[in-house]
């Protein structure tokens, strides 16, 4: 009953669209002594080329029997542009308030010592 089931790799984008992109069907033999037990099987799939950034989004592999229907929890993939960089200012701006900050309050310093004189 369960040696015959179905793979499927599809994703759902930003739009909630759902995308197929490969199925297949598995027919495995089950070895002599191993009826009755349990059996763990790992299928991998590549997804080659992702063409553009309109790729982003959640990709699943869902299996099915005849009666029984199991989805993974999915994989978000980012895709972005050939060269992006990915550009972060946090050390840039602590510098500059830092430095900011320092001459402010050189600068309220020597005005109350010249107002005290």
């Amino acid at each position: 009953k369960y040696t015959k089931f179905s793979i499927s790799y599809y994703w759902i984008n930003s739009l909630d669209q759902k995308t197929f992109i490969y199925s297949r069907v598995e027919n495995v033999a089950i070895p002599s002594g191993g009826e009755n037990k349990t059996a763990a099987l790992s299928y991998d799939h590549r997804i080659m080329p992702l063409e553009n950034t309109s790729s982003t989004g959640t990709y699943y592999c869902e299996v099915k029997w005849n009666d029984i229907q199991k989805m993974g929890k999915g994989m978000f993939v980012l895709i972005r542009d050939t060269g992006y960089i990915n550009t972060s200012y946090s050390w840039e701006i602590l510098v500059t308030l830092t430095v900011l900050l320092a001459v402010l309050s050189v600068t309220a310093t020597a005005l109350l010592l010249w107002k005290r004189k």
